[in-house]
């Protein structure tokens, strides 16, 4: 296979159910080489092994080792990263006022800095040929946040901030900066946040056990966008010539759109409503 017209891709998270493993699928159906990269114990569940475009790769976003060694391996490989798609992620659900700091700091951990120790290590390769595509995943409640799940929605805030700042700061070495802003979309996510929300014994919000447990659950409804249409959306946009600075698609994209310009009292009312907290104790 001819690699001299074909990108290459590295994307992040890609067990298989989640979007990281649609994306793969995504970029290979445009030809490009594209490793999809995970921790050691969620490899056994990447078959991508019908594609000859997709080679599979450990990596551990939260490691500085793993990340640098996954990276030289790719450019001692193909001499270049055209395209780094930063999905790795993890869902951090419950009330911030009791959520331990340990299970926020590893949803941070992985979320943010996961990104940002990706960037720092493949931008000095992109600055070198003068060209190359940052993806970073955030998501529309890193705009618009949401009640039990303040967590996850400030972790994707950040990497909102930081998208902002490396698209302006990264302009100058010709590389393009892309903030997905995903909405509902279909996926393992919502089943994994629940199952880590197992061990939790609420103390000031036992009463509102369901209502986080639903918020855990939420993007996973039966209007959420699928994960492949999703998934292709984001590839052929991410491809062109000029990349858009921001691609915001899915189920419920619109509502959130409309709460981002809206009143903070109508948000609130809104999300109170919701999520079972209009009601005083």
């Amino acid at each position: 296979m001819s690699t001299s017209d074909s990108k290459v891709v590295l994307v992040t998270g890609c067990a298989k159910g989640g979007i990281g493993y649609e994306y793969c699928k995504a970029f290979a159906e445009q030809k490009c080489i594209v490793f999809a990269t995970d921790i050691l114990h969620r490899m056994n569940d990447i078959d991508l092994s019908p594609s000859k475009y997709i080679d599979t790769l450990e990596l551990d976003v939260s490691s500085d080792e793993s990340v640098a060694l996954a990276v030289k391996t790719i450019i001692s490989k193909y001499g270049r990263i055209d395209v780094l798609v930063n999905n790795a992620g993890i869902g951090s659900t419950g009330p911030l006022a009791e959520l331990p700091l340990e299970t926020i700091r590893r949803a941070w951990e992985i979320n943010t800095l996961g990104q940002l120790r990706l960037v720092q290590q493949v931008v000095p390769y992109m600055a070198s040929q003068r060209r190359g595509s940052i993806v970073n995943i955030g998501s529309v409640v890193g705009k618009v946040p949401t009640p039990w799940a303040g967590s996850y929605c400030a972790s994707k805030a950040a990497v909102h901030a930081m998208s902002n700042t490396l698209r302006v700061e990264l302009k100058p070495f010709g590389i393009d900066v892309v903030l997905v802003m995903p909405g509902a979309v279909r996926s393992n996510f919502g089943s994994a946040n629940v199952e880590r929300l197992g061990g939790q014994d609420w103390k000031l919000y036992k009463e509102f056990k369901e209502a986080i447990a639903e918020r855990a659950r939420a993007s996973q409804g039966r209007k959420a966008t699928d994960g492949g249409v999703f998934a292709r959306h984001v590839a052929q946009k991410v491809l062109r010539p000029r990349p858009p600075k921001v691609i915001s698609f899915g189920h419920m994209t619109g509502l959130f759109a409309v709460l981002s310009w809206s009143p903070l009292w109508v948000r609130d009312i809104f999300f109170s409503t919701r999520f079972k907290l209009h009601k005083k104790l």
